[in-house]
C-alpha cells in the first residue's frame, strides 16, 4: 500500500501563518510549530552566552540554577500565542538577575510587538531596557574600562528597540495581508451579487417579453377559438377563414417565440435570417388590422410624422406598449370600442394614449402582470407611464417615452 503526499498542501501548510487576528484561539499549522521550535532552540542556544558572568559579580548563584532557569524560560516561549504579553513580563524581570533569560526575554518581546498593539510593545520596550540596566549592574561586564556599563545597556536598549520596531513591522504587514484578504473576499461577494441581480434582470427581460410577445397573439387564437365552439354550425368559408386565422396565430407566436428566445440567446448576432427585425410604430397598423380582424372596433389616431423616424427602440417600447393595452381591452373590455392616440415629435417624446369604456361586470384589474411589466419596461426605457379609471366610466392607459431630437 502506498501513501500519495498532498505536496501543494503540505507546502502550503508549511509556510502559511496560523490565527493572526487572535493568537492562540485557533490550532498551530505546521509553521507554527517550525517557528515556535525555532524559538526554543534559539532561546536555549543564546542562553550559554548569559553564563559568562565576570568575576566580582554581587551574586554569584550555582551555574545549574542559571542552565535551568533558562532551559524553562526558553520552554515557555511555547505560551508566547497565548499569552504574549504576560510570558514577555516574567521574562524581562527574571533577565534582570538570570543572565541565560535574556535571549528568551528578546524573543518574548519581538512576538509580544507581533501579537499586541504599539503602545504595549513601547512599554514592554521600556521595561527591557529598565531590566538591562538591573542586570549590568547586578553583573557589570567590566570595571576596568570606563563608562562600559553604560555602552553595554545603551547597545542592549538599542537591540530592544529594534527587536519592538521588526515586531511592528511585521504586525503591520501581516494586519494589510488580512485587510487585502478581506478586501479581494468582499470583492468576490460583491461580483457574485452583481452577477445574481443580472442573471435576475434577465429572467425579468425573458419573462416581460414572452408576455408582452405572445400574450397577444394567443387572446386572437382565444376568440377565433372560441368563435369556433359557440358556432359549430356556421358556413365551410367562415369555417375556413376562422381556421385559417388560428393557423396563422399560431404560426405567428411560435415565430414570435423563436424570435424572443433568439435575441435572449444572442443579441448581438449579425447573422443575415438569424432573427426577424423588432416589431416597431411601422407595423402599428398591422397590429390594429389583426384586433379589427378579431372583431374589435379600434380607432387609431397616427402620428403626424412618420413613424420611421422614430429611433428603433422607442419604437419597440411604443409597439409592445399598445399592443398589451389592445390585449387588456380585449379581455376586460370586450365589444366596446377601443381608442388609440399617438402623438408627440422628436424632442418632446412619444405619447401613447389608449382609452376603452368600462363594462360592469367585467374585473377591470386582473392579476395586473400585464401592466406592471409595462410600467417596468417604460421606465427601463426612460419614460413613465400610468393607468386607471377616468370620470368619464373609462379605462385610461397613457405611456411617455423619450424621442430624442435630429441632429
Amino acid at each position: 500500500m502506498s501513501i500519495e503526499l498532498d505536496r501543494p498542501g503540505l507546502l502550503t501548510a508549511m509556510i502559511s501563518p496560523g490565527s493572526r487576528a487572535a493568537p492562540g484561539d485557533g490550532r498551530r499549522t505546521p509553521r507554527d510549530w517550525v517557528v515556535d521550535v525555532t524559538f526554543v532552540v534559539l532561546g536555549m542556544g543564546l542562553s550559554v552566552i548569559g553564563l559568562a558572568i565576570p568575576d566580582g559579580s554581587r551574586l554569584d548563584p550555582p551555574v545549574g540554577l542559571h542552565v535551568t532557569i533558562g532551559v524553562l524560560a526558553a520552554l515557555s516561549l511555547m505560551l508566547r500565542r497565548k499569552w504574549p504579553l504576560q510570558v514577555a513580563l516574567v521574562l524581562i524581570v527574571l533577565s534582570a538577575f538570570f543572565p541565560t533569560v535574556g535571549s528568551s526575554s528578546g524573543l518574548a518581546l519581538f512576538s509580544l510587538a507581533v501579537h499586541r498593539r504599539t503602545l504595549v510593545s513601547v512599554l514592554g520596550c521600556v521595561a527591557a531596557a529598565l531590566s538591562c540596566l538591573v542586570q549590568f549592574w547586578i553583573y557589570p561586564p567590566a570595571r576596568s574600562i570606563p563608562y562600559v556599563y553604560w555602552m553595554v545597556v545603551s547597545l542592549t536598549s538599542l537591540l530592544c528597540v529594534a527587536v519592538v520596531a521588526w515586531g511592528i513591522v511585521v504586525r503591520t504587514r501581516r494586519q494589510l495581508m488580512v485587510s487585502l484578504a478581506e478586501r479581494a473576499r468582499r470583492a468576490e461577494e460583491e461580483q457574485e451579487l452583481r452577477v445574481e441581480q443580472g442573471r435576475r434582470r434577465e429572467r425579468e427581460r425573458i419573462a416581460r417579453e414572452m408576455h408582452d410577445a405572445l400574450g397577444h397573439r394567443l387572446s386572437l387564437l382565444s376568440v377565433h377559438a372560441g368563435a369556433l365552439e359557440f358556432r359549430p354550425g356556421m358556413p365551410s368559408d367562415e369555417l375556413a377563414q376562422a381556421a385559417g386565422v388560428i393557423r396563422s396565430s399560431a404560426r405567428e407566436c411560435m415565430e414570435d417565440l423563436r424570435e424572443i428566445v433568439g435575441v435572449l440567446r444572442a443579441p448581438d448576432s449579425t447573422v443575415p435570417g438569424d432573427r426577424r427585425p423588432q416589431p416597431g410604430l411601422v407595423d402599428v397598423d398591422a397590429l390594429v388590422e389583426e384586433s379589427r380582424a378579431a372583431g374589435m372596433t379600434v380607432i387609431l389616431t397616427p402620428l403626424p410624422s412618420p413613424p420611421d423616424s422614430i429611433p428603433p427602440a422607442t419604437g419597440r417600447h411604443g409597439y409592445r406598449i399598445i399592443q398589451e393595452g389592445l390585449t387588456n381591452a380585449r379581455k376586460h373590455a370586450p365589444g366596446q370600442p377601443v381608442t388609440v392616440v399617438l402623438s408627440g415629435a422628436a424632442g418632446n417624446g412619444l405619447s401613447i394614449e389608449i382609452r376603452n369604456p368600462l363594462v360592469a361586470g367585467v374585473p377591470g384589474d386582473g392579476s395586473r402582470v400585464g401592466l406592471v411589466g409595462l410600467a417596468e419596461r417604460a421606465k427601463l426605457a426612460g419614460g413613465t407611464l400610468d393607468h386607471g379609471p377616468t370620470s368619464t366610466n373609462c379605462f385610461r392607459l397613457h405611456a411617455w417615452l423619450p424621442w430624442p431630437a435630429l441632429g
